[in-house]
């Protein structure tokens, strides 16, 4: 007759659950000392300038150019980039980390094409992204939502981005990032991005709000859309909060307390989805980024935007 093993006491048990819990600490220290530093976690998704400041020389921070302009302002971002930017940064392009074969303005790419090109730039799954654009926070929201749509929520927006950066007197190099490439791993989350056919259901179903970042005059169909031969006005039931009113005169954000007012005053229901839109998925990002600030989780960026909206000739418009 074989020999039974006695059963493990409760004490024993919970000693090794225990032990089991300090294992993330001993691990930290571990790497620490091989000389591998622990992860840095920003202090929130907007960092100051002063933090960056403190910590632009850390290895474990990868800081992002993300400016991006409307084509008829003939502006080229990748040249000012190489003319000042942040030091140690790197150009994120927009229309170029995109569906290429998409006749539609800087769709997101599928996430092979996005590990592939992120990994370029030099940057990792361990890395904090930190993104900034030359406006204040504009494109740099667009950059931040892209992070999040394949999985990395290991980022951040510089708050007043590169306009406060320069106001305050911080070094600014010039020329070309020459960054080493790294390993980037990228999984699409569906829950962040609308496409055409959701918000064409959505119409019916109403069970997200569609709230439009453009001014009021483009929706309201008085004022003539950038992109020629687009309709104006904007999606049935939509909502209006123009991106430009999220602001201090800084360009940083306004607090938690006032965001909330502006999209109160907007008529959002805070207790229920969200879609942002836009011109082309760009400003609908700052709304995003806005709503996320106050702690509401289920907003997502309709990525085709007015652009595809309003260039089908089936799909309703009201002015």
């Amino acid at each position: 007759m074989g020999s039974r093993s006695r059963p493990r006491s409760p004490r024993r048990r919970a000693v090794k659950v225990a032990r089991k819990d300090k294992r993330p600490a001993r691990s930290a220290k571990r790497r620490a000392a091989r000389g591998k530093p622990a992860r840095l976690q920003a202090p929130g998704t907007l960092v100051s300038t002063e933090w960056l400041a403190a910590h632009l020389m850390d290895p474990r921070v990868r800081v992002l150019d993300g400016t991006w302009h409307m084509p008829q302002l003939q502006r080229d971002p990748r040249r000012e980039f190489e003319d000042a930017h942040i030091p140690g940064a790197v150009f994120f392009d927009i229309d170029g980390i995109a569906d290429r074969a998409s006749s539609l303005p800087h769709m997101l790419p599928a996430a092979a094409q996005f590990a592939r090109q992120v990994g370029a730039l030099g940057i990792s799954n361990a890395d904090l992204v930190v993104v900034y654009d030359v406006r204040g926070v504009v494109s740099a929201a667009r950059v931040w939502w892209t992070f999040r749509v394949f999985g990395h929520d290991r980022v951040a927006v510089l708050d007043g981005g590169l306009r406060k950066w320069r106001a305050e007197g911080r070094p600014i190099e010039s020329g070309a990032a020459t960054p080493t490439p790294r390993r980037f791993t990228a999984r699409r989350r569906l829950a962040l991005v609308r496409d055409l056919g959701q918000m064409r259901r959505n119409l019916e179903s109403r069970r997200e709000q569609t709230l439009d970042a453009r001014s009021r005059g483009r929706f309201a169909g008085t004022e003539p859309e950038p992109r020629a031969g687009l309709r104006g006005g904007h999606i049935p039931g939509s909502l209006n909060l123009p991106y430009d009113m999220l602001y201090r005169p800084d360009a940083t954000f306004l607090p938690p307390d006032w965001l909330r007012q502006a999209f109160a005053a907007a008529g959002v229901d805070l207790r229920k989805p969200v879609a942002t839109t836009c011109g082309s998925g760009v400003t609908a990002s700052v709304l995003a980024l806005g709503l996320h600030l106050i702690g509401h989780k289920k907003v997502a960026v309709y990525d085709g935007s007015w652009t595809e909206w309003a260039g089908h000739s089936d799909t309703p418009v009201e002015p």
